[in-house]
């Protein structure tokens, strides 16, 4: 049992947790980071991912809910923005405003930090430079993603979403480290199961480590477990209401093969087709992915066979409904219900006449299983966490995508990284 008592004590490194660990850094505070996963050095092809993303161990198949939604989540430093596809755009500002949320300040300041800026025409493949045209003619609008990856660096491999072997992007590991520069410690391969209260207010954690077991003590505990590991911890902390309202933004891939081009050398998302999300909840983004062990997950045997240099494709993500449920053992409940099925349809049919328009053969056109990268809604703002993202246990505070309120269907890693600097901001406050 450890009798050191720190000021500040923060569970994951991903977006939320590393953005705020590294704030209250700058501010002269002591930090303790525990993060359940450990530093990645290899990163970029499949084989390396096999060692982050939460998966079956014997089958390596990725965490799927009870219905069958593929659920793409990591367990590392840094957390999932290590493979994220280095998109950076405001989401949820109407709706945290009806919370008392204003991020101007926090997403001008982010977006200068993070470096964020529209993907340069020069990293477009050949096929995506087909789909834009082809969208164009069909009467959609596809522009260029908003990116925090540094386009002198990149060498548009098309990997992303297997982590940036080449450290183009931003992640939340640049604040993490930051952070250690700045005097904070950082335990990896140390899981928290729940959170030590007395009187009502947060004293500490209990945590398993390849050590042992043993108790962690703080003054203020600030969960950034993500969607997932959030509500376990608050469960098992005795916050039953924590882990419903569950989003995943769902998507689908939808592939086509060509004759002669496709989008091997380009960043995943390059292209964003917006039109369609605020009325109807979808949008439209150029996406591949290259590893056929990858496509075999989504799509099946059929999926391993696609010609990778033939192939291009159009991601279709929704805004879900809220309406899976993570239970404290970690079974993650998540269908896709008629209305998201609708978003989908309607989005993949577009996606559809544009890549046959691109040139795709029509009887190549194949759509991926529905997927979910960015699980969040868990512990929301106004049900289980305040504006000020505290919980009903005093000193007890979370900043992830599990306080987002409702399913954005956009990128939210700029988001979270605002509320966590919001939230430094608060703490140092009171």
């Amino acid at each position: 049992m450890s009798n050191l008592t720190y000021p500040y004590l923060v569970v994951g490194s991903g977006a939320g947790g590393a953005t705020v660990a590294c704030e209250l850094a700058k501010r002269g505070q002591s930090v303790m980071i525990i993060e359940r996963g450990k530093i990645e050095t290899s990163m970029g092809t499949f084989l390396s991912a096999l060692s982050f993303f939460d998966a079956n161990k014997i089958t390596r198949i990725p965490k799927k809910s009870k219905q069958g939604i593929i659920l793409w989540r990591t367990l590392m430093a840094g957390g999932t923005t290590m493979v994220a596809a280095g998109n950076g755009v405001r989401c949820l500002e109407r709706e945290l405003a009806n919370y008392g949320i204003n991020l101007d300040k926090e997403f001008t300041e982010a977006e200068h930090e993070m470096g964020i800026a529209p993907l340069p025409e020069h990293l477009l493949s050949p096929g995506g430079h087909r789909i834009r045209a082809a969208a164009q003619a069909l009467g959609h609008h596809m522009e260029a993603m908003p990116k925090f990856i540094d386009p002198e660096i990149c060498k548009a491999c098309g990997h992303c979403s297997l982590g940036c072997s080449k450290n183009a992007k931003w992640t939340a590991f640049d604040y993490l480290r930051e952070a250690q520069q700045l005097g904070a410690e950082v335990m990896f391969n140390t899981t928290v199961q729940y959170v030590l209260t007395h009187n009502g207010q947060a004293i500490g954690v209990a945590v398993k480590s390849p050590q042992g077991e043993t108790e962690i003590y703080a003054e203020t505990i600030i969960l950034a477990a993500g969607g997932i590991g959030t509500p376990i911890i608050l469960q098992k902390t005795g916050i039953s209401s924590a882990g419903s309202n569950l989003f995943v933004d769902l998507l689908v891939n939808t592939y086509g093969v060509t004759e002669d081009f496709g989008m091997l050398n380009e960043p995943q998302m390059a292209l964003v087709d917006l039109e369609h999300h605020a009325e109807q909840g979808f949008l439209l983004s150029t996406y591949i992915n290259h590893p056929r062990e990858v496509r075999l997950i989504e799509l099946g045997f059929e999926g391993y066979t696609l010609p990778a240099n033939r192939l291009i494709g159009i991601m279709t993500k929704i805004s879900d409904e809220a309406s899976g449920q993570v239970f404290a053992n970690g079974t993650v409940s998540k269908a896709v219900t008629p209305a998201d099925q609708e978003k989908l349809r309607t989005g993949t049919q577009m996606t559809r006449d544009i890549l046959i328009r691109a040139g795709a053969r029509p009887d190549s056109i194949r759509h991926s299983l529905p997927q979910g990268a960015h699980v969040g809604g868990t512990a929301a703002i106004g049900r289980i966490v305040n504006s000020d993202l505290m919980t009903e246990i005093d000193n007890l505070y979370v900043c992830d995508a599990s306080v987002l309120p409702q399913s954005p269907g956009l990128p939210p890693i700029l988001t979270i990284v605002a509320l966590a600097k919001r939230l430094a901001h608060h703490l140092m406050a009171r």
